[in-house]
């Protein structure tokens, strides 16, 4: 993947990330999902009180692209710190949000994470080497 895809997917996850509803945790996350055609899809964290209805910024692009039509996923940013900070930190994916991408992702999608200076590139299979997965 180039430079320039993924400085415009880490760009995509930080606009996505001011549209959270993070009031419980004060952590906000944005997501931004590359598809296989070059369409991106993205989502941030929304919370509520309950805690258990809180769906994360990665299953909310998924969740939009997959409802689009698209199974075929090529890589995905994730943004994510405090509310009233820049991004200062990696925000790695949640194990729940891995098996929704192991769900839909081949071991060698990417998973691109920034601290606001520096990048990080992972493959799937390196955030979740022994997933459980019916062949994909």
């Amino acid at each position: 993947m180039n430079t320039d895809t993924l400085s415009l997917l880490i760009q995509k996850a930080a606009e996505a990330r001011t549209k959270s509803y993070a009031p419980y945790s004060d952590f906000s996350v944005g997501a931004a999902l590359l598809t296989a055609d070059g369409s991106i899809f993205t989502g941030a964290n929304i919370e509520s009180a309950t805690h258990t209805p809180t769906v994360c910024a990665e299953r909310v692009a998924f969740f939009s692209a997959i409802h689009a039509g698209h199974r075929d996923f090529t890589a995905i940013a994730i943004v994510g710190g405090s509310n009233q900070r820049p991004v200062d930190t990696f925000c790695p994916p949640c194990g729940v949000c891995l098996q929704v991408m192991s769900e839909f992702c081949k071991g060698d999608f990417s998973v691109i994470l920034t601290d606001g200076k520096s990048r990080r590139v992972l493959a799937l299979d390196e955030l979740l080497p022994h997933r459980f997965s019916l062949g994909v």
